[in-house]
């Protein structure tokens, strides 16, 4: 037995170890998610949450995101989350636990997304909350700040924030499942009753205390000696008190009177309800110390999750209660319920009775005391149930809203994306038009940058071919791409355009960091500044190092998305695109110093570094269109088009590498121009010569005619 008692010993030491830390932990955390608890309750039977506690009553609950409404975010995976709601469906608090969002791994600081959650503080389960608002503004929806460069992931957090949220609402009563108007009384139903059948239909609730049960609710207080019960009178009434509700009148009717129920209803306003409230005994529920202009801080009515008490503004004098059989019940009195407290009487309500012990000059100790009543149906009209507006909206998918928020977004990159194909289906015509093709061009590059980049932040990346590979082989879901709509719209015409023309229309149109560079490479040109090319050889050469990169990030995304994303800070798009050169000095650096390198070497990056642009020329090579006119001369001898091309796509034989063309369509410009392109010039001069010959003719057979007629003169 001493041995067991040691190892019993040793046991308890361990378990002591053990929960120690959690404990801690739990006092880390608690005050973040619920600054007004003090400690756990018990977790509840009906939904994955747990009650919070202070001085022992409950006063809320905490519950995590991904036991209730797991939501799969960019990665793939849910954002998982620790949240706070007090008993009013007011969230008191959030904290981020866990994510796998590769966008937050390199760039953005965690703080943001904290500082994000915590926009959620104080918001009602009823209310509509949306990420980034638009038109919904004025539609009664409230509106939480983005987090530029990671939309798609901080509108998942928000709807798994409301979403569980709610559930945890309806379940424990705060939120009712359907939206209801208040039941209505039925006043053209009248039956005479006793008070005994109007206490066995359960029309008058009824709290009977005695001394003893009083005095074991002041056990452990202050209060426990102060008025305490002597021995043998345990058993003896506190306080016998009843409570019902007036407006109906078969209740109101039989317990007032015909004369005072009607001056009653007269002097009751719209929404407003009465209450009888009477009671026998040693306690009174007004109290003695009540003064004018104060508050009966003795009895409380409860319903739906709210509180209220009544000041003496709402009392009306009870003079006498009619009712066959009513017991002797000397205090009694008739309390209004006054519109804006929401009553609603095919609800049950409570009313809470406050017990007080003076246990010094100042100090008060309080026990709470409470009973339910729910007045019959059949003396209720209960109107029809109208659907759920937020239950309707969680059913719909999360990605729908998101589309109709940014609607206009949609629109003005549905117009882009048109008139970019309208170019290219009539690019034949505009390369006859340079000055207007030239208009067109720089216009859509500013449009691209200014717009698509900095605007829709829809920067496409090498992560996001990663991210769609990597869910191919795990979990496919379209929702997770369709939770950005510029993006999947993007990514949807670049798909079409690698099918149609290949890789150059994306990255000679629609890169927003394409884009700048080219514009500086304008600008440069303009300003002659000094421009300096890679021999040929070198500059074939350097090409594979882009695929050389691409390889490598597909090999670490195998193993991990994450440290891919990390790598993938090759490409600038997020320092100088996503986060608008708002981030640390190195990133910062390193996308100017590639912006700098573009003024001197067309587009540097774009044609050595890019993975993007790699994994686009990839598909690429299925194309099932060859625009890109060339004539049999090109390459052999003229070498024109080849020295023009600023990405240096054209090989010395003059064929062009679609792989590396970037779709600007300088060279069709001057396939057209028959002042610049040899055989165009040969084609054009043999037009001039034939037409002058062609003249001649014409005056040759003018001449002799009129020869003719002057020798016949």
């Amino acid at each position: 037995m001493r041995v067991l008692h040691t190892w019993l010993w040793v046991l308890v030491l361990l378990v002591a170890v053990v929960l120690s830390p959690l404990a801690q932990a739990q006092e880390d955390w608690l005050p973040e998610v619920f600054p007004e608890a003090d400690a756990l309750g018990e977790p509840l039977e009906e939904v994955a949450a747990q009650s919070v506690l202070r001085d022992g009553e409950p006063v809320g609950y905490v519950f995590e995101t991904n036991d209730i409404a797991p939501i799969p975010a960019y990665s793939g995976k849910p954002v998982n989350m620790r949240v706070g709601m007090d008993r009013e469906g007011r969230i008191t608090g959030v904290q981020v636990l866990e994510h796998s969002e590769p966008i937050m791994l390199v760039g953005i600081p965690e703080s943001v997304l904290d500082d994000f959650v915590a926009q959620y503080q104080g918001k009602e389960v009823q209310q509509k909350v949306r990420v980034g608002l638009s038109r919904r503004e004025r539609e009664g929806y409230e509106s939480v700040d983005a987090v530029s460069g990671a939309t798609v992931t901080v509108v998942v957090m928000g709807e798994g924030i409301m979403r569980s949220a709610r559930q945890v609402a309806r379940e424990v009563g705060i939120l009712s499942g359907g939206v209801t108007e208040p039941a209505s009384v039925r006043h053209d139903h009248f039956e005479q009753a006793s008070w005994s059948e109007l206490r066995e239909e359960g029309a008058i609730g009824n709290l009977h205390l005695t001394r003893g049960e009083v005095d074991e609710a002041f056990e452990g207080t202050e209060a426990e000696d102060v008025d305490s019960v002597p021995e043998g009178a345990e058993d003896e009434t506190f306080i016998d008190l009843y409570f019902a509700y007036l407006n109906v009148p078969t209740i109101g009717r039989n317990l007032l009177g015909e004369r005072q129920y009607d001056d009653l209803m007269e002097a009751l306003g719209e929404d407003e309800h009465a209450l009888a409230i009477m009671a026998d005994g040693r306690y009174s529920f007004k109290g003695s110390g009540f003064v004018r202009g104060g508050i009966y801080d003795r009895i409380l009515i409860h319903q739906g999750g709210r509180a209220n008490q009544f000041h003496d503004s709402d009392m009306r004098r009870l003079w006498g209660i009619e009712a066959e059989g009513v017991p002797s019940l000397p205090e009694r009195d008739i309390f209004i319920l006054r519109e804006d407290t929401g009553f609603d009487p095919g609800q049950p309500w409570e009313l809470e009775l406050l017990v007080r012990r003076q246990v010094g000059a100042l100090d008060t100790e309080f026990a709470s005391f409470s009973s339910e009543v729910q007045v019959p149906e059949r003396f209720l009209d209960f109107p029809e149930p109208v659907a759920d507006d937020l239950a309707e909206a969680e059913a719909r998918p999360l990605w729908m809203s998101v589309w109709e928020d940014r609607i206009m977004h949609i629109v003005v990159l549905g117009a882009g994306l048109g008139v970019l194909t309208f170019i290219l289906l009539f690019q034949d015509w505009l390369v006859r038009r340079p000055r207007l093709l030239h208009v067109l061009r720089y216009g859509f590059l500013v449009y691209t940058v200014v717009f698509i980049g900095w605007y829709a932040l829809a920067q496409l990346s090498v992560v996001n071919i990663l991210t769609f590979t990597n869910a191919l082989f795990t979990d496919f879901q379209w929702s997770t791409f369709l939770m950005d709509p510029m993006m999947f719209i993007l990514w949807s015409f670049v798909a079409v355009s690698l099918l149609l023309w290949g890789r150059g229309v994306y990255c000679g149109w629609l890169c927003p960091f394409g884009a700048m560079q080219e514009l500086i490479s304008a600008v440069a040109r303009k300003l002659k500044v000094p421009q300096f090319s890679v021999p040929f050889m070198l500059h074939e050469r350097l090409w594979a190092l882009k695929y050389i990169i691409l390889l490598g990030l597909f090999a670490v995304s195998l193993q991990s998305l994450g440290q891919a994303e990390v790598y993938a800070e090759v490409e600038p798009f997020k320092t100088a695109v996503l986060l608008k050169f708002q981030r640390e000095w190195g990133f910062v650096l390193y996308a100017v110093a590639l912006l700098v390198i573009s003024a001197f070497n067309h587009k540097f990056f774009c044609r050595y570094f890019c993975p993007l642009g790699a994994g686009l020329a990839i598909p690429a090579r299925i194309r099932l269109f060859d625009w890109l006119r060339r004539h049999k001369e090109c390459g052999k001898p003229c070498q024109i088009c080849a020295h023009e091309c600023e990405i240096g796509a054209i090989h010395p034989d003059g064929h062009i590498n679609p792989n590396e063309c970037h779709y600007c369509l300088d060279c069709q410009v001057t396939y057209y121009n028959d002042r610049k392109c040899p055989p165009m010039v040969v084609q054009r001069k043999k037009r001039e010569k034939a037409a002058r010959l062609s003249s001649r003719a014409a005056d040759a057979q003018r001449i002799p005619a009129t020869e003719v007629s002057g020798n016949e003169t």
